[in-house]
């Protein structure tokens, strides 16, 4: 599928990815207060239950396909220690013809292990790059950690859909029947699953094939196709005011994310400072944002917000400082483990003249109390899509209209 031309610009630059507007979203509890206790937390606090229920009965021209791990994987904890593991399968969905995808349902098999999961669908123009990947990672799958980490194949580049997030206690994500993702013949799904060895000390625990379940139709004159705007700010953490070391430099930083994930990311922190600040220049703090001005009619259904391990609160504003000023979204207490997309109380119509402003509220103190993040060296935090990089996106859906 091609990306089309956004209608949206942040002072002339323009970001957009293709995603879902979900209907009915399943709901966990907020993690964000216990994660500032590590002795009770962990590497991340335990979610309970799991996505036991069965799924919503299938509507008019529906069908389910049922999608399996190629084979069962056992996961183990990075090199250097930690009780974590972040790994991506790809999964063929085996289209031969266009679908919409209305619905997702992750099944886990080995749910005590399996903290939280992303399904993400790959477009056939980045499904080489998946491949490839997969191809030459050795095991099964790859290591991945807040996307594919694939390039041609991530979300904030408009070249992959985050489609659904499941942790325990959470059901099929339903979509609205004449609205859905499309899906092109060659699209691929990467599962995104997070591995917590901390019940077992870090020791491997068995393997797990886990399985995701969607809900596709052909579709009818009538469905519309939804898109999604990445809304981004952006990263300009300083280390702690107990912290020091070379990586405490902004420049020094920036230069180790341009080693580690090349120039288009290692550019991010200048290109957005130049974008978002007025005079261009970094305002080092814990709350950034970046205003983004909206250039052809649309319908807001829903949204989501996606930050890293330091992330505490991310928030969308319509028109801040006016009259029609209005929040459409809000997520105080930002959960890494449980991003889920939240549909808008009533649909909201913007248009030319309107501004959408996110703004996003990262903590360094949580460097300290995070096992993926405490034996690391402290650094100034930039864009990146590394542990101890971060991002600040909104992520909205939308569906356009004439005007």
């Amino acid at each position: 599928m091609t990306k089309p031309e956004s209608p949206l610009r942040r002072f002339g630059a323009a970001t957009m990815v293709l995603a879902t507007a979900f209907a009915v979203v399943a709901a966990c509890g907020s993690d964000a207060d216990k994660r500032a206790a590590p002795a009770a937390a962990g590497s991340h606090s335990a979610h309970a239950g799991r996505s036991s229920a069965p799924p919503q009965p299938l509507r008019a021209g529906e069908r389910f396909v049922d999608l399996k791990m190629a084979e069962a994987y056992t996961p183990a904890p990075p090199e250097g220690g930690g009780t974590d593991e972040y790994r991506c399968q790809l999964i063929d969905p085996g289209l031969t013809k266009a679908a919409f995808l209305t619905g997702t349902q992750v099944m886990p098999e080995n749910v005590a292990i399996a903290h939280h999961a992303i399904v993400y669908a790959v477009p056939p123009g980045g499904a080489a790059a998946v491949r490839e990947q997969d191809a030459k990672t050795p095991g099964l799958g790859w290591q991945c950690f807040g996307g594919t980490g694939v390039a041609g194949a991530e979300v904030e580049e408009g070249d992959a859909a985050w489609v659904d997030t499941w942790a325990p206690g959470a059901t099929e994500t339903l979509l609205d029947q004449d609205a859905g993702f499309k899906l092109e013949p060659g699209s691929l799904i990467v599962l995104q699953i997070h591995y917590n060895l901390l019940a077992t000390d870090g020791k491997p625990a068995g393997s797990d094939r886990s399985a995701v379940r969607l809900r596709l139709t052909d579709g009818t004159p009538q469905t519309r196709e939804l898109e999604t705007w990445s809304l981004d700010a952006p990263i300009d953490l300083p280390c702690a005011a107990d912290e020091s070391g070379p990586l405490c430099d902004r420049a020094a930083s920036i230069a180790d994310v341009t080693k580690r994930f090349g120039p288009d990311v290692g550019e991010m922190a200048d290109r957005q400072v130049e974008e978002c600040n007025q005079g261009g220049a970094p305002k080092p703090g814990d709350t950034q944002t970046c205003d983004h001005k909206v250039e052809a009619p649309v319908t807001l259904f829903a949204g989501f917000g996606h930050m890293h391990l330091l992330g505490r609160a991310i928030k969308v504003e319509l028109n801040p400082g006016t009259p029609k000023a209005k929040v459409v979204l809000d997520v105080p207490q930002f959960d890494f483990d449980n991003q889920r997309l939240m549909k808008l109380p009533s649909p909201v119509e913007i248009g030319p003249g309107d501004t959408l402003r996110v703004t996003c509220t990262h903590d360094a103190g949580l460097r300290k109390l995070l096992p993926q993040l405490s034996k690391l060296p402290p650094r100034y935090v930039v864009w990146g899509d590394g542990t101890s990089d971060e991002m600040c996106t909104g992520i909205m859906t939308v569906s356009p209209r004439k005007s």
